[in-house]
């Protein structure tokens, strides 16, 4: 597969000429559905719009809402014009919101209404009491530099920011010779794009992706999906992640397929959508494929129409894999495993695998990169079999971290390759396992431990269910495993069978030395865990 030397508006014109009638993207909710040629007509007088504001190449433009067909519109007319599209997540409050805009140093906002009870109006007045007495496009505000315009996502009148309607105005005094120059002017290596990380390590940092990185990322991933013009991709993942804007919106549009877009997910508005859209690929991660297969009226669908699609975040369970392919008739589906960094996608399973590998590994490499997996310690190669750092060199590989070059060099090194930070396996046949995180590995003794595989054992007590190890500091070996586990409902546990479970199956260097039960873990704003909590929470308890 060649790389494409395109940017993203170059794609979106690419398409409205090969498929001017095609549909570009349908909201089954709200009866819109859009072709080809209207979605390039659209995007351009957004970026019109952009540009009579007076927003620049290189500008951040943040933006915090749901899958609203505005954000989609943004993310392709931001491609067109040149601004750089920071994405934020919708499950954001006032402090992270605040931490967002100072770092990124946007000058923009675009913001809808309110998320799920939130109000995101009343965070950015929060956050900026500055608003209120500003006029609208010239805040001044000591806290927030950058920050210049807020645009609202609809038509209501607030103080200080634009409502949708007086944003798009600015677009009639743009030509389309202006709005060429700017698509002319732009270079596939511009980064297009910032993605703030989880921090599930600390601060969120800024990954800067090009439209090199996220064009070709999902050209390829929609390549090995075997997408074409007649596919109808359902995208109820969250734009403001990789796996929205990128798996789901790039790799349609990159194939001319039919994006079918839900706002916020929920099982049913996603089992209706494939079946009145006849939807051939479903994103999604584990867990929304659980409750779209276990809502009271699956069966009332027909998800016949169902050949592929992606699902990441988190290993699947065979129980699971085989209903999808059995039950939903996603026979073609696909795993998906990259970063953020890594635009996302570099390992992924091919629509023809046996069922054996989507659950156990997490599929090849892609085209056009490389990898390796490493000695933690001595970084020389290890043999096919052997588990260290996985790491990566190629196209997709990130700009870097958005002002923050001591914390890129600490993840790319002057050969080019990036550090994943996970623990990785490859089989013979050049299929690749994660089986932890580099920095939860935990040296007992002298012996390497991974906690992944403690809590995969761990799985298996009928009154575990879930389980989290953390490495914790110890006179003697260095280090100990403690494990926090949530016990399942209704079901008696305490520390000694936990103990006894382990004795005989699992090495005793292996066997947690402290355990505390738990009804929740600490989790980032994105769902995932944060272990360095779990891990502070640990210190206190021994």
């Amino acid at each position: 597969m060649t790389l494409l030397e395109k940017t993203v508006g170059e794609i979106v014109k690419e398409q409205a000429e090969r498929h001017p009638n095609q549909e570009a993207y349908v909201y089954p909710e709200h009866g819109i559905r859009k072709t080809y040629k209207e979605f390039d007509e659209e995007t351009d007088l957004l970026a019109k719009a952009f540009i009579g504001m007076g927003i620049k190449k290189g500008d951040n433009v943040a933006i915090w809402s749901d899958n609203k067909r505005e954000w989609l519109l943004s993310q392709f007319a931001t491609g067109k014009m040149g601004a750089v599209l920071v994405t934020v997540n919708t499950n954001y409050q006032a402090a992270e919101l605040e931490y967002l805009l100072k770092q990124s140093e946007a000058t923009t906002l675009i913001l809808d209404e309110s998320f799920k009870g939130t109000s995101y109006i009343d965070i950015i007045r929060s956050i900026c009491p500055e608003l209120i007495h500003s006029k609208q496009g010239v805040i001044s505000s000591e806290k927030f530099p950058h920050l210049k315009k807020v645009i609202l996502m609809s038509e209501r009148g607030e103080e200080g920011m634009y409502n949708w309607s007086e944003f798009m105005a600015h677009a009639y005094g743009v030509s389309d010779a202006v709005l060429n120059e700017h698509l002319k002017g732009l270079h596939p290596d511009d980064v297009i794009n910032i993605q703030y990380t989880s921090g599930t390590t600390g601060f969120p940092k800024g990954v800067m992706l090009t439209h090199n990185n996220v064009v070709n990322n999902g050209k390829q991933i929609g390549d090995i999906m075997k997408l074409t013009e007649q596919d109808r991709v359902c995208i109820p993942v969250p734009f403001f992640h990789c796996f929205g804007c990128v798996l789901g919106t790039m790799a349609a549009v990159t194939h001319g397929s039919a994006m079918i877009i839900i706002e916020q997910f929920n099982p049913e508005t996603v089992l209706q959508a494939v079946q009145d859209e006849k939807c051939t690929a479903l994103h999604g991660v584990p867990t929304m494929f659980i409750a779209e297969l276990n809502h009271p009226n699956f069966k009332k669908y027909d998800t016949s129409s169902l050949r592929t699609g992606i699902m990441a975040g988190s290993t699947c369970p065979i129980e699971v894999m085989r209903r999808v392919i059995n039950d939903m008739g996603a026979s073609e589906i696909t795993i998906c495993y990259g970063q953020t960094e890594t635009s996302p996608v570099f390992l992924q399973t091919r629509t023809d695998d046996p069922i054996e590998k989507k659950v156990a590994t997490v599929g090849q490499p892609h085209p056009n990169v490389e990898v390796k997996i490493v000695d933690p310690v001595s970084e020389a190669e290890v043999k096919v079999g052997e588990p260290g750092e996985l790491w990566t060199r190629g196209y997709h590989v990130m700009k870097g971290y958005y002002n923050n070059e001591e914390a890129t060099n600490e993840v790319i090194n002057g050969e080019g390759w990036l550090r994943t930070g996970d623990i990785a396996i490859e089989d013979a046949e050049g299929y690749f396992s994660i089986t932890g995180r580099i920095r939860d590995m935990v040296i007992r003794g002298g012996e390497n431990i991974y906690p992944r595989e403690v809590e995969e054992f761990l799985y298996t007590h009928p009154a575990i269910a879930d389980v989290q190890i953390v490495g914790v500091p110890d006179p003697k070996y260095g280090e100990e495993l403690m494990a926090w586990i949530i016990p399942k409902e209704g079901v008696e546990i305490d520390e000694e069978s936990v103990k006894e479970f382990c004795k005989g199956k699992i090495s005793f260097h292996k066997i947690p030395r402290y355990i505390e039960f738990i009804d929740e873990y600490p989790m980032t704003a994105s769902g995932k865990i944060m272990k360095f909590k779990l891990q502070e929470m640990s210190e206190g308890k021994i």
